[in-house]
């Protein structure tokens, strides 16, 4: 049974009458070497109240678990508040609780690693293949785990009112650019990707507050991307920006962000990691914006495929 309980700005929450499960009995614990955000988590934990520590002992001890998980989950595992929970997650620095599991996240997978510890020169392509292709699973993993489902959902609305779609890319991020462009323009959508930096400034400083624009970037600091992006913002458009997740200039001119998580080693920069977590946050906005309004999608697709079809043999 759940019972609602006033939190301390007086607003109702959520809170489960179940005994709170102790934290040994979830996912198995951390190494010894605590993260950053693990480590002031201990260190705050004695001044919190009972409830806090019951939240600091839940996340210490269950961290791969928090980050697969919601607010009110934690809530109802602890035995607390969902405003108890968001309150923990500020004291110990974050802005709330999907900042905390990102912060998890980046921290609890593997540090950045340069060629020699990747990579040795005596392996065989059969050991090439095993790495990389478990480097590129291992991004998609961590990409869905901090994905924030909210900021999809706004920036699908975002696309979904523009009456023009814009997509900027510069280098690597280019195909990336020209592929969504490809699959937005299969679903029926008004769309135009610029891969060329003197035609993505001239285009944004003209977007107007009836385009929508989106923005790959895995740095998050190529200058001509960041340059069109706010370009784009100060002519009135709603701006998106898919990123590597991190401190980057592009996110003060982004209405919405979509991180990645791509780990790239110092000889793979810009490689398939970052690339194959880009599409496949592309391929889930396109999804989402088919199924928002799935009989025209599906009718565009079938005349598309039918225009498509004289091409082949």
């Amino acid at each position: 049974m759940v019972k609602p309980k006033r939190s301390a700005d007086g607003a109702l929450t959520k809170t489960s009458s179940r005994r709170p499960v102790p934290a040994s009995a979830e996912a198995p614990q951390p190494s010894a070497s605590a993260s950053a955000m693990l480590a002031r988590i201990a260190s705050i934990r004695a001044s919190l109240g009972p409830a806090g520590q019951r939240i600091a002992d839940f996340v210490s001890q269950s961290p791969q678990a928090v980050i697969h998980m919601s607010v009110s989950e934690v809530a109802e595992r602890t035995g607390a508040s969902e405003g108890s929970v968001v309150g923990f997650c500020k004291s110990v620095g974050a802005t709330g609780f999907q900042q905390l599991k990102i912060v998890l996240a980046q921290e609890l997978v593997q540090p950045v690693q340069i060629i020699h510890e990747d990579l040795e020169p005596g392996d065989t392509g059969a050991v090439v293949l095993r790495k990389i292709f478990q480097s590129n699973v291992q991004t998609l993993h961590d990409t869905s785990a901090v994905l924030d489902v909210a900021s999809i959902d706004r920036a699908v609305r975002l696309l979904k009112a523009a009456e023009r779609i814009e997509i900027y890319g510069i280098g690597s991020a280019a195909p990336i650019a020209e592929d969504a462009q490809y699959r937005m323009l299969r679903i029926g959508l008004n769309v135009k990707a610029v891969v060329d930096s003197h035609m993505q400034a001239i285009s944004a400083s003209l977007a107007g507050p009836k385009v929508t624009t989106l923005t790959i970037s895995h740095s998050g600091s190529t200058h001509e991307t960041v340059a069109a992006t706010r370009l784009a913002r100060e002519s009135g458009a709603r701006t998106l920006c898919i990123t590597n997740f991190g401190k980057s200039p592009i996110q003060a001119y982004a209405d919405v962000v979509l991180f990645t998580m791509a780990r790239e080693t110092r000889f793979r920069t810009e490689a398939m990691t970052s690339r194959l977590a880009q599409l496949a946050i592309i391929d889930v906005l396109i999804a989402c914006l088919a199924l928002a309004d799935y009989d025209a999608s599906v009718e565009t697709l079938r005349r598309t495929f039918d225009v498509l079809s004289i091409k082949r043999y």
